[in-house]
């Protein structure tokens, strides 16, 4: 007869219903009138119970708590990326602007600035490759970790759904019920009980039928929760040993390239200081080799006259050999005066 207390049910609050009456197939339910019936009973909140409800609860808020730290991770991940493509750019910019400025120096520091530039054009190559690396391994698996965690929101929503439709078949089932006990009592309602009848069977079937769906879907979801948690731990290890190991590969070939640069410019800096010495010296002409004696009389090697230079002021060691002031000016007057005559 149908009217079970459903005490070995799994789902508090659930009628007992009979599975050995014939069944009609259920027609199929106006659209509009079960979204209806479903928004009803999800405004009144009183949904079936099952003994999972307060694990998937935890569930849901380990899943919330997890979508906004992957958020987070997800968007500083992409600003990353976006800060090496922008340095890459950046170096790009740095390079030309000292190949320029090399082109207008034609001696070695024009050279110097251009491998100045040439170095910063690698830099510049090396960081936009790290940049698309970092895309590919770190910001992807990123964003495709975050999907998942979404696929697993869906889920739990969709069991969610699920439990709100079997909630409203039930509740459909205990109102055809209290009708048909109603028309029962009813002397003369034959006709209308037998129709009363055969509308609780359908409802009974659908409810079954929504029943097996919500656990299927129950079983379905923690099976994938349970997955999801295990392979998470590997993922993002692979992940973050992947980010490590390209950072150590980028910081390497970015120091390789500047410790390439170092020697050339101390090349040009010490060819600088080799080329300039014998060149100052050339043009120093060699000291004049005169005697003691010359120097006195006021001719050089050659022969010639030449103004000889006031003697020191310390007076030389022997005797007599102090000149006054006043005779060594009227010697010089009269050497420049032979000078002018000749």
């Amino acid at each position: 007869n149908g009217n079970g207390n459903g005490n070995g049910s799994p789902y508090a609050g659930s009628q007992h219903i009979s599975m050995n009456i014939p069944t009609a197939p259920a027609p199929k339910k106006d659209g509009i009138k079960k979204w209806f019936a479903e928004a009803k009973t999800s405004i009144s909140g009183d949904l079936v119970r099952s003994p999972d409800d307060d694990l998937f609860v935890e569930i849901e808020r380990y899943i919330d708590g997890l979508e906004k730290q992957m958020k987070n991770v997800q968007s500083q991940a992409s600003g990353l990326v976006k800060k090496g493509k922008d340095i890459a750019n950046g170096l790009f910019e740095f390079g030309l602007a000292f190949n320029i400025l090399g082109q207008s120096e034609a001696d070695d520091l024009g050279q110097a600035l251009s491998q100045m530039g040439s170095a910063a054009d690698e830099l510049s190559a090396v960081s936009m490759d790290h940049a698309e690396k970092e895309m590919a391994q770190f910001e992807e698996p990123l964003r495709d970790y975050l999907k998942t965690i979404y696929a697993v929101k869906a889920a739990l929503q969709k069991r969610q759904d699920r439990r709100l439709t079997l909630t409203t078949c039930m509740s459909e089932v205990n109102t055809k019920r209290a009708n048909l006990a109603k028309l029962r009592a009813t002397p003369g309602s034959e006709a209308k009980a037998y129709g009363a009848e055969m509308s609780l069977k359908r409802g009974e079937a659908a409810a079954d039928a929504s029943r097996d769906e919500f656990a299927t879907v129950s079983q379905r979801v923690l099976r994938e929760v349970d997955r999801f948690k295990r392979e998470k731990g590997d993922e993002m290890r692979r992940v973050v040993l992947d980010y490590i190991n390209l950072q150590i590969a980028y910081n390497q070939k970015m120091e390789q390239v500047w410790a390439d640069l170092l020697p050339k410019l101390e090349q040009v800096q010490t060819a600088n200081i080799h080329s300039s010495g014998p060149a100052m010296n050339e043009n120093v002409p060699p000291p004049p080799t005169t005697t003691t004696s010359n120097v006195q009389n006021g001719v050089d090697g050659s022969g010639m006259m030449m103004p000889t230079s006031a003697p020191p002021s310390v007076p030389p060691t022997g005797p007599g050999q102090y000149m006054p002031q006043q005779q060594q000016q009227q010697q010089q007057q009269q050497q420049q005066q032979q000078q002018q005559q000749q």
